[in-house]
């Protein structure tokens, strides 16, 4: 019979948080937390290790579709399941965060909630973050969704959703599904063609971010807008 390994000997990292804080551990340590238990024959901190080596990244683990998750070694449904939720409250703190401030200042936040929201999706989905007077969300909304390679998005519904929001500015994001965040010709004509139309009703759009699990791209970083 095969035992399992529960830590590893020396400071555990349960007890070296509470001691010197959670910015003392590494990510297998704190990942080894969260997963309470290694698997055959390795401590938890081992399987943390393993994990971030196999996905790349303790990001490309935690945006995991289900099934690249639960077939790595150590891992399951339950865990899963246990990843999202907490993904879900990262994006909900990050999402706070942004309504209490303009998001011009925080802008590795807006890129981190952006990311947190649609990196994961198996589908194109077009959103926008509609703004008030001082940048600060009022709402932001999944305006149009497609299917794996594209989405169709009508920039006379984005004028009335702005409209709607009583917005003064927006920001937009989509997600490239295939995993790599680099704007094609036809989101450079739709961003410029969004852009004209909603300056007649005197919104502004300071951005459109191209997600994907490989990185986040800036319209506006890029010169595009």
């Amino acid at each position: 019979m095969t035992s399992i390994k529960h830590w590893p000997t020396g400071e555990r990292p349960r007890e070296k948080l509470r001691a010197r804080g959670a910015d003392a551990l590494s990510d297998a340590e704190l990942l080894a937390i969260l997963l309470r238990h290694g698997g055959r024959g390795m401590s938890a901190v081992d399987l943390g290790r393993d994990l971030i080596r196999r996905f790349g990244s303790i990001g490309a683990l935690l945006l995991a579709d289900e099934r690249s998750f639960c077939a790595a070694p150590g891992l399951g449904p339950a865990r899963f399941v246990e990843m999202q939720a907490m993904v879900a409250l990262m994006r909900r703190m990050l999402r706070e965060t942004l309504r209490d401030a303009s998001v011009l200042d925080s802008p590795q936040d807006v890129r981190d909630y952006l990311k947190l929201s649609l990196a994961a999706r198996e589908y194109e989905v077009f959103v926008a973050v509609f703004l008030d007077t001082q940048h600060r969300i009022l709402v932001d909304t999944e305006l149009f969704r497609g299917t794996l390679s594209q989405t169709s998005v009508y920039p006379r519904e984005v004028v009335k959703a702005a409209l709607a929001a009583n917005a003064a500015a927006v920001i937009f994001a989509h997600n490239h599904p295939s995993g790599v965040a680099e704007p094609s010709r036809s989101d450079e004509l739709l961003t410029r063609a969004l852009k004209d139309a909603l300056a007649l009703v005197d919104v502004r759009v300071l951005d459109h971010f191209v997600v994907a699990r490989g990185g986040v791209v800036s319209f506006a970083e890029r010169g595009l807008l």
